[in-house]
């Protein structure tokens, strides 16, 4: 039923879909091109979080260290860390509910640049030693991109990235580039940004498998990477994320809860996490990672992602087997918006 319902979603829409179902209580698993590799964009930053509360299980900092905010920490996006003047102190746990509940970029990055980015990749290997691809910056994220126009975009800074994000479009966002790195328009090397974006993800580069993503949450959920107390409170800040509220859980019933996250790249859109409907005995558990690619609009993609969630719950694995279950009409129809890049 489900694998048939997912075929319909992707017919439906333009843009390429990949979608890994997972029930927890019977092991099932329905999966539409989940075993492909996919850009799993701002998803990437549950790994942080769980490097991040690793270091806190250790002693080696806590949840109310403060980093303080330097002029090379911005990264364009969502988030209010940005607006936060240089020498700011911000703790670990402000910076980690920033970066999963708004998507921070800049969070993100202060994050990884606590732990270190070998850390965050070494426990990835360790949770899944194939099926995800190694983890960057937020910040490498665009001078990758951009490198595949001009090597010189190595050198982009954090007010660099702020000045591209704010042009009209893709060619005065050339021209700005061009401008910002001294070198002529004529010498970048492709066409277009598009062009750029669609070499990068080509590269691997914080991409994978989305049978393999869903086993990393498995484990967080199973509490085989944090304590009872840390897998806790992540799942409890996955359930208050705020972006994409179009996306799989305008889909669900009322009465589930969905601990996930979200993340949305040019041309690329993903959301992932745990749902849970609250039933009698045991609540019943699904674990859901989709992606979209090809697509340009978000409000697009958003909606295929909506119909993920809703042929999720057409299909009866979180209605007790009973198909088309009024409560997955009752769904919340959230209106679809363009967010920022790595969300």
């Amino acid at each position: 039923m489900l694998q048939t319902e997912l075929s319909a979603v992707a017919t439906r829409h333009s843009g390429g879909l990949g979608v890994y179902v997972r029930d927890l209580e019977s092991g099932a698993s329905v999966s539409h091109r989940g075993d492909e590799q996919w850009y799993l964009a701002s998803t990437v930053k549950v790994p942080v979080a769980l490097a991040v509360l690793r270091a806190v299980e250790r002693g080696d900092i806590t949840l109310d260290t403060p980093l303080r905010v330097r002029a090379s920490d911005y990264v364009d996006g969502a988030g209010s860390t940005n607006f936060k003047p240089v020498g700011s102190a911000l703790s670990v746990r402000h910076l980690l509910e920033q970066m999963i509940v708004h998507s921070d970029n800049t969070a993100s990055d202060m994050l990884i640049g606590l732990v270190g980015l070998r850390a965050v990749n070494a426990l990835v290997q360790e949770l899944v030693p194939t099926g995800i691809e190694r983890i960057t910056t937020l910040a490498d994220v665009r001078r990758q991109a951009y490198g595949y126009l001009t090597p010189e975009a190595a050198h982009l800074t954090g007010h660099d990235f702020l000045l591209l994000k704010q042009q009209r479009n893709d060619a005065e966002r050339l021209q700005a580039l061009a401008r910002l790195l001294r070198v002529p328009p004529a010498s970048l090397q492709r066409a277009s940004v598009g062009e750029a974006f669609e070499a990068y993800y080509a590269s691997g580069l914080n991409s994978g498998r989305l049978d393999a993503y869903a086993d990393i949450l498995q484990q967080l959920v199973d509490g085989k990477v944090l304590n009872p107390a840390h897998t806790t409170y992540l799942l409890r800040v996955m359930e208050r994320v705020q972006t994409g509220t179009a996306r799989i859980k305008a889909g669900l019933p009322p009465a589930a809860r969905f601990a996930h996250k979200t993340g949305t790249q040019r041309a690329r859109t993903c959301d992932s996490g745990l749902i849970t409907v609250p039933r009698l005995g045991r609540d019943k558990r699904v674990i859901v990672v989709a992606c979209t690619r090809g697509e340009l609009l978000v409000a697009r993609s958003d909606r295929a992602l909506k119909d993920v969630g809703t042929a999720i719950c057409k299909s009866g694995l979180l209605t007790n087997g009973r198909s088309h279950d009024p409560l997955c009409l009752a769904a919340a129809h959230a209106v679809s918006r363009a967010e920022p890049d790595d969300r």
